[in-house]
């Protein structure tokens, strides 16, 4: 991929650049730092390059510059999935920068006079292999709802199907080549005049839409019964309730391509003059030629960006940056609005703020509210309307109840997933299946996570298990008045009921009773005398190695149950927790009776691990995928809290009094 974009093999070239863009952004330098080039001010000599953004105002100055020096000239542009705003948008969000970037040696997308990188990786023609992970991405691309930006609203409804979408764009737009006002307005007569009867629907630019950058049609140019689009909808939505789409240049265009439009074109872009659109300016005869939508995908999307991942700092490919936007995009669509929280202990609250704040910000109150959104799980019950905020499954190193703040929470707006009782956002995504390249996903994830020997809390211990040749069965203890026990155990509520359970059933077993480490610190119910049940009682020991000699798992609610199944341990259970009643366990308990779907265990962890919670790496502060958080436990990096560190010390010496400091 590097060499395509004209840094060979690792060597680093210089990239001499005259517009103040280029110095204003690091991001932008890093990505091209990390591509081989190295900028630089001054005249380029004898094979160096110049760079310039586009067909920038400022762009004259570095094609002047290399005509005068015989410097090669490299156009440098956002990747067609950039970020969650626009680049002129405000507030920190904005400022993050592309996660990919257009390195063009050739010439520019847009242009038409000359060809591009684009251009020519399609003609050189696209492997079949390359043409399935085409398929792939499109399909990726489609289900998790992103484009180029990404600000839109999932949940706002497209227009009833069967109208003629006509796509606007800024005034001034790059893409354009000069085209203007008249263009669009002959644009429109032509989608009336094709289509006599159909409904008009006028898209406004992203950037229109935020009152960025004046777009060139606006209502006033709509005749009686004609509609204007300036929501926030998603585009994919808006092509797949489309009857036929009309375009100057629009990336949109382009994506009506991918959503099986032929698109008719009314200018010269990139995706035009390949047979899938009906051009109003055809190019001359004999340039490009007949592709199919994978083979530009693959060009456009696989091997022209260069892709990055900000969170580990490092290239990426096309899935890496789409876990990454897919994150941003979660985080940013569900507090985009603000959030006022309640239920939230003192020393929670930063961890909510920084895990919350990619929108309008965070505020506090300890009262209930009809107005509160955002509401600790098992504070929920006085505001019923709140997003319900919990740990997620891959915490953190160290525990909750020990002040480690969590790398990962959950944020369900419609139950909670220990809560059996209601259904909850969890239920719907398990039930729903893994969206297109999910199994897959979700099968490395399980590789991964079993490979780096992670749980909830990763907690390492010294417990050595005793020898034996009987089956040996694993019984996890749980905090005896937590949630989960309380709304989601079935006859035995307490961890004495679970150990009598066990044994009456299994009176041959090796019985290991590991208590819950919360329990163990003293800093929760649950402490029993387990020596008269249990052949073996695990203190300080790791859940993980544990498991690993575990012939089968009983519980009540515990998440060791989920690890269990991760590691192929058979796992009954006793009560109702998340991942009972999908076939997937031995179900002794009270299970709801709507969980009917049957999913696999690749299914499963995608809903767990991947959908359902949300993960900000501690080093950036970004949103971040899955992948991200396991690196950084396995490499024990976590959020840095010193003040809660020394809270947690002095609580281990006054855990009766911690409801102190834990209100």
């Amino acid at each position: 991929m590097i060499d395509e974009q004209g840094a060979a093999g690792g060597k680093h070239r210089r990239l001499f650049a005259f517009s103040g863009g280029f110095w204003r952004e690091p991001r932008l330098r890093r990505i091209l730092a990390l591509a081989g080039w190295k900028l630089r001010l001054g005249l380029p000599g004898p094979g160096d390059s110049v760079a310039v953004w586009g067909a920038s105002p400022t762009a004259w100055r570095g094609r002047a510059v290399a005509r005068h020096t015989g410097a090669a000239l490299v156009t440098v542009e956002d990747a067609f999935l950039r970020s969650i705003l626009p680049g002129r948008a405000r507030g920190h969000v904005a400022r993050r920068g592309p996660v990919g970037l257009l390195i063009d040696p050739l010439g520019v997308h847009f242009d038409p006079s000359r060809p591009s990188l684009i251009e020519a990786l399609v003609l050189r023609g696209v492997p079949s292999a390359q043409e399935q992970r085409a398929r792939d991405g499109i399909a990726r691309l489609r289900a998790a709802d992103l484009s180029k930006y990404n600000a839109h609203r999932p949940d706002l409804p497209a227009p009833s199907p069967g109208y003629v979408l006509v796509i606007d764009q800024t005034r001034g737009d790059a893409s354009l080549m000069g085209a203007g006002r008249g263009r669009f307005l002959a644009m429109l007569d032509a989608a009336r005049r094709e289509h006599p009867g159909r409904p008009i629907l006028l898209r406004s630019h992203p950037e229109t839409i935020r009152g960025l950058r004046p777009g060139h049609l606006d209502r006033a140019d709509l005749a009686p019964g004609e509609a204007l689009c300036d929501h926030e909808i998603s585009p994919w939505r808006l092509l797949e309730n489309a009857h036929a789409v009309y375009a100057v240049s629009s990336q949109l265009g382009y994506e009506a391509i991918l959503a099986g439009h032929r698109p008719r074109l009314f200018g010269q872009p990139f995706h035009a003059g390949w047979g899938l659109s009906q051009d109003e300016y055809p190019l001359p005869p004999g340039r490009r030629g007949p592709a199919t939508p994978e083979a530009l995908f693959a060009a456009s999307h696989l091997s022209a960006p260069v892709w990055y991942d900000p969170c580990r700092d490092r290239l990426t490919d096309f899935d890496g940056a789409l876990d990454q936007i897919e994150a941003e995009a979660q985080a940013f669509r569900q507090d985009r609005d603000g959030h006022l929280a309640g239920g939230m202990r003192l020393w929670k609250r930063p961890a909510i703020a920084r895990a919350f704040g990619d929108g309008a910000g965070v505020r506090f109150t300890g009262r209930p509210s009809p107005r509160v959104t955002l509401a600790w799980a098992g504070a929920a019950a006085a505001v019923p309307g709140a997003i319900r905020v919990e740990d997620g499954f891959l915490r953190s190193r160290g525990l909750g109840a020990a002040l480690t703040p969590p790398l990962s929470l959950v944020a369900d707006d419609l139950g909670i997933y220990y809560d059996p009782a209601r259904e909850s956002r969890l239920e719907r995504l398990i039930a729903a299946g893994p969206p297109p390249g999910g199994t897959a996903r979700a099968e490395r994830l399980i590789a991964a996570i079993r490979a780096a020997g992670l749980s909830k809390y990763n907690l390492t211990g010294s417990y050595r298990p005793a020898a034996t040749d009987r089956p040996r069965i694993l019984v996890p203890g749980q905090v005896e008045d937590d949630a989960s026990i309380r709304l989601g155990a079935g006859a035995e509520r307490t961890n004495l009921d679970l150990l009598r359970r066990v044994r009456r059933e299994n009176p041959d077993a090796h019985l290991i009773f590991k208590p819950h480490p919360d329990v163990e610190a003293g800093l929760r119910r649950g402490a029993i005398d387990a020596s008269g049940l249990a052949d073996e009682v695990a203190v300080n020991a790791d859940p993980v190695a544990l498991l690993a000699l575990a012939d089968q798992v009983w519980t009540i609610t515990s998440t060791m149950g989920f690890e269990a199944l991760l590691r192929g341990v058979p796992v009954t259970t006793l009560g109702a927790p998340f991942y009972a009643g999908w076939g997937l366990t031995r179900d002794l308990g009270p299970v709801p009776p709507r969980r009917v779907a049957r999913p696999d265990l690749a299914a499963l962890v995608h809903a767990c691990l991947i959908a359902y919670p949300r993960y900000r790496d501690p080093v950036t502060g970004l949103p971040c995928p899955v992948e991200v958080a396991v690196d950084w436990l396995r490499h024990g990096i976590g959020p840095r809290a010193p003040m809660l560190r020394l809270l947690s010390k002095l609580q281990g010496g006054m855990a009766g009094h911690s409801w102190i400091w834990r209100r």
